[in-house]
């Protein structure tokens, strides 16, 4: 009596009729899969990785990809590695599965930081590459990855397709359709503020301003003044008066960026603005009621700072009606691909440029990097590409700061402590020069915040600076 099946019909037909490409230079094994397995798979052999990128570019593309690793180039000049790449930059939800001729732990680690889905070393059984296929593309729908791009302002927009930036997406999308304010939480350059446009966008809101004021780029008198306006006379210069933010953004957003560096004495008024929506400009005894939606962001350990007395409690859980957390680049690799590509895209449009081709070799070290600064480092890092034209310089800088990464890395083991003096201990000057220039970018040449972040004074900062001949790039 034939054995029924435990698998739901859908799932059956999903995987019968799944096209698995199998990829390598050994066609006695291709042969040999293709006859272990023709009766519940549908295979497509190919020995040229020229021909599964013309298969990546057609639709409906492969549910899944079977890569027999080899060593060294192929006839054509490709490598595995190389192949790989170009599989996970093209279509980076397409489940790939490599096979390994023996056990090579440092092969397997490599390909699994990549993005590889699966390995298995020969020999395996029947049993055991059919299930890890049925596993995979169960888990898969076999359609190209889904890149979702939503136009925020200007040449910004919203760009996703790994599964932890879609559940940002989806809890964005859910307390849009709310007024409660909204804490984002993240390290530097992260998108934060990308997903308080977002925020903006899917709410109803959306029809009236958006404005963000960056509470670490003023002090405080100026920063008083800018949220909330002040009248003639309110001091010296003030010859008429003036609207703040908050006026200015009544039934709109507000983007507060980098609120764990407010100062003290302004947590008190807007503390008052969330609780009833009301303030008086510098200078006047009238209240002004407003009706305006809050998004606050930080990078810094805002619980930590309310236990030093630097954030008022009270006003952290007005902020925090709904938390959102951005994971940093090196928790999302998927996507680096994309959004490299993006940037190229956008910059290239931006500064009449045609687009640089993004090398294999440089896609690699893209992905391999770990991006302290986050999607904001990988844009800049896109954009000095375009200015210098030479990927191999682009390459050499990545390599350099993450030699000076591991420097600090070891120096942290012994004593835990960090900062650029101990960053830069034993690593060349030229790695120096790229940390600081590197730094600089990310921060826009915002001097002050490039410091705080090398730990290091401002004056000292200029000194390097000078010393290296650092001057900010822009492009024609």
């Amino acid at each position: 009596m034939p054995v029924q099946s435990s698998e739901p019909a859908q799932i059956r037909h999903q995987i019968q009729t799944s096209k698995v490409a199998v990829v390598g230079p050994e066609p006695a094994f291709r042969t040999d899969l293709w006859r272990t397995l023709s009766e519940k798979f549908a295979f497509t052999l190919l020995s040229n990785p020229d021909d599964l990128t013309v298969l990546l570019s057609k639709s409906p593309v492969p549910s899944l990809v079977l890569l027999d690793w080899f060593t060294g180039g192929d006839s054509t000049g490709n490598t595995a590695l190389g192949l790989l790449t170009t599989i996970l930059s093209t279509r980076p939800s397409l489940p790939v599965i490599i096979l390994f001729d023996f056990l090579d732990p440092k092969q397997i680690v490599l390909v699994t930081r990549m993005g590889a889905a699966d390995v298995l070393v020969k020999p395996f059984s029947e049993p055991e590459i059919e299930r890890v296929i049925r596993e995979h593309i169960t888990h898969s729908n076999g359609n190209s990855v889904q890149i979702d791009e939503t136009p925020l302002e200007g040449d910004t927009s919203f760009v996703r397709c790994s599964q932890r930036m879609r559940e940002i997406e989806s809890q964005c999308v859910l307390v849009a359709r709310t007024n409660i304010p909204v804490l984002i939480l993240g390290e530097s350059g992260t998108g934060k503020e990308i997903a308080a446009l977002f925020i903006h966008k899917m709410s109803a809101r959306n029809q009236h301003r958006f404005l963000k004021v960056n509470c670490a780029a003023m002090p405080l008198d100026l920063l008083e003044s800018e949220l909330f306006g002040y009248e003639q006379g309110a001091f010296t210069g003030a010859v008429k008066s003036k609207p703040g933010k908050f006026e200015v953004c009544d039934q709109g957003t507000i983007f507060l960026d980098e609120i764990g560096e407010m100062p003290a004495a302004l947590q008190a008024k807007l503390l008052q603005v969330l609780q009833d929506g009301s303030f008086s400009r510098l200078g006047s005894r009238s209240n002004i009621r407003v009706d305006v939606r809050v998004v606050a962001a930080t990078n810094i350990d805002i619980k930590a700072a309310i236990a030093k007395k630097q954030f008022r409690e009270d006003l952290y859980y007005r902020l925090n009606g709904f938390e959102l957390t951005i994971p940093p680049l090196r928790e999302r690799r998927d996507e680096i691909p994309i959004l490299a590509d993006y940037f190229m895209r956008i910059n290239c449009s931006k500064f009449g440029r045609d687009c640089l081709p993004l090398s294999v070799s440089m896609m690699q070290a893209l992905i391999n990097h770990s991006w302290p600064g986050n999607v904001r480092q990988l844009e800049n890092t896109i954009k000095r590409y375009l200015v210098l034209e030479d990927d191999r310089a682009i390459i050499n800088e990545l390599t350099m700061l993450r030699d000076a990464e591991s420097m600090s890395l070891a120096t942290d083991a012994g004593n835990f402590k960090s900062g650029l003096k101990y960053i830069v201990r034993g690593v060349k000057g030229n790695a120096e020069s790229v940390l600081i220039a590197q730094t600089l970018e990310d921060h826009h040449w915002n001097r002050s915040a490039a410091a705080r972040e090398l730990q290091i004074s401002y004056k000292a900062l200029l000194y390097k600076i000078k010393q290296y001949n650092l001057v900010q790039q822009k492009l024609a």
